[in-house]
């Protein structure tokens, strides 16, 4: 009922005037930065994070990466003020994150951050009102959200009641109905099927052409492939690789041809490029890895000499090759 009259009201304003159109973000603004300074943090005589620094400028979608007890969930939480580092600093805008700047921030944690017996549309608008959204503009977001995130039969029930997957998708709405300009997701594909985990991604996008600075930690490469313009790997707390994905593909040290046919000619001429080695061969294609700065056109013309080539591809890694690439160095 709540978010009929909600729907009805915005008709009825609409008819009075026209949306206002969003204000467009200051040359201040655009330049925002989120800065994390060599922090560290400990508990006791574990060190959760020993010597992380990345920065992340306004708009940016930012991949934290990292095996389980690296680091990331600290390193957030953080940022997030839910923790004082021991050493290091946190800035945002230039200026050290206070309560104001918090105020300005979503987080969805990794784990189950939900009032049980509170109903959705209830909860969603309490925690916008958290963040300073009025009450009537609360109960307006928290029915597009739960409009967007086709949650409509769960609107007037508990959270509690509710599977793993739509609790996740009303924690993502809660993390975000105040419109935050940093909106930091722990593992926010977890408990979501592909069709929800599409539903999310979709979501995401238009966090991004709105212009939140997003930071994601996923185990979920693919994901965060084609959502981040910027990554950090970190293990043992520790930075190991950082970049875009085409600074991070340059530092990679090899590459993968991928050649047909597979016959004893091609095959001669690949054992003879200087460090190759053979990975295996499938449906008539050999695989080769090779040096990142190996002369492909030169490789190319032996083949074509030798053979009658069909296929000649140099593949570039993929995220989880360079991820996994940098916690081998770290073990």
């Amino acid at each position: 009922m709540a978010c009929r009259a909600a729907r009805r009201r915005r008709r009825q304003h609409r008819r009075r005037r026209s949306r206002p159109v969003r204000r467009r973000k200051s040359g201040k603004d655009r330049q925002r930065v989120l800065s994390v300074d060599h922090v560290g943090k400990s508990f006791g005589n574990i060190v959760a994070v020993n010597d992380v620094a990345f920065s992340i400028p306004d708009g940016t979608t930012f991949g934290l990466l990292g095996p389980n007890g690296a680091g990331k969930t600290t390193t957030m939480r953080m940022i997030l003020g839910i923790l004082e580092p021991d050493r290091g600093s946190l800035r945002w805008d230039g200026t050290r994150i206070d309560g104001s700047a918090r105020r300005r921030f979503g987080y969805l944690p990794e784990e189950r951050g939900l009032y049980a017996k509170m109903k959705v549309r209830e909860q969603i608008a309490y925690f916008a009102r958290l963040h300073g959204v009025s009450k009537g503009e609360s109960t307006r977001r928290a029915c597009d959200w739960i409009e967007q995130l086709q949650l409509s039969e769960f609107s007037d029930r508990p959270a509690g009641e509710l599977s793993k997957g739509n609790q996740q998708k009303v924690q993502v709405a809660c993390a975000a109905v105040h419109e935050p300009a940093l909106l930091v997701l722990d593992e926010p594909f977890s408990g979501l099927d592909p069709v929800n985990a599409e539903m999310l991604l979709a979501i995401l996008r238009a966090q991004q052409s709105r212009g939140t600075t997003l930071v994601l930690s996923s185990h979920q490469m693919w994901q965060l492939e084609e959502l981040c313009t910027d990554f950090c790997i970190i293990a043992d707390g520790i930075n190991r690789a950082s970049g875009t994905l085409a600074e991070l593909r340059t530092e990679f040290p090899t590459r993968v041809l991928r050649v047909a046919p597979a016959t004893d000619a091609v095959s001669a001429v690949l054992d003879a490029v200087p460090n190759a080695r053979r990975l295996g061969m499938q449906d008539g294609t050999l695989d080769y890895e090779v040096a990142a700065g190996a002369p492909l056109p030169r490789i190319l013309r032996d083949l074509v000499s030798a053979d009658a080539i069909t296929r000649f591809e140099a593949i570039e890694p993929s995220l989880q090759d360079i991820y996994l690439r940098a916690i081998g160095e770290a073990t």
